[in-house]
């Protein structure tokens, strides 16, 4: 089963003007898709071949003969959810069952919105900023470097801000907070969010 690059859920010009459709083209059809190209290259003979995604990015992780599997593969499973962690006219209300567990675990929602703010403010370099729900049954925001991800950081990952630079620069320039805080306020498809939280679950 090799890597394919996904059609965005919604049209180039649909994020605006939190996210413009010169950053989608550019961040959708030439980086998402180096990924897809560079890791299908990759994979072609080894014994991750064929394999569903989640068990390649797993099956990669931590084995320097295959960090370039793994950082290809990660970074396509990641930004698979990120387009649809996305939608039109998004932020506003957070579906009840999910915005309980929030105010439950985090105090309130602008205490979780503050927190996802600062982890993607502070992970050094390129990486992401996650809301996960723990082994333990709660919600916590972590980061990771690079492509890494829940699938092999721990937990399981209910929502994803991308805070490498082709993100965010084209819109934003150097102002990662004013990217992240548009992303968490206006871009998030709270149902989509709320679907894997009862998933995960």
């Amino acid at each position: 089963m090799a890597l394919e690059l996904p059609a965005l859920p919604y049209a180039y010009d649909a994020l605006g003007p939190y996210m413009s459709a010169e950053t989608l083209e550019f961040h959708h059809d030439k980086h998402h898709n180096a990924y897809v190209v560079n890791g299908n290259k990759l994979l072609e003979g080894s014994d991750l071949e064929g394999k569903s995604l989640e068990d390649i990015v797993k099956g990669s992780f931590g084995d320097a003969s295959k960090a370039g599997i793994f950082n290809n593969a990660a970074q396509h499973w990641n930004h698979i959810e990120f387009w649809n962690m996305m939608k039109p006219n998004g932020g506003g209300a957070i579906p009840g069952e999910l915005e309980k567990k929030i105010i439950e675990d985090f105090g309130s929602v602008d205490q979780f919105k503050a927190d996802f703010v600062n982890a993607g403010v502070t992970q050094f370099g390129s990486g992401w900023c996650w809301l996960v729900l723990d082994d333990s049954g709660k919600l916590a925001v972590t980061k990771t470097a690079n492509g890494e991800n829940p699938l092999v950081t721990g937990g399981h990952a209910l929502l994803g801000c991308d805070v490498w630079e082709h993100s965010y620069y084209i819109d934003y320039r150097n102002a990662r907070p004013d990217y992240v805080k548009a992303f968490v306020d206006s871009l998030v498809n709270w149902e989509y969010v709320a679907e894997r939280f009862s998933k995960a679950g």
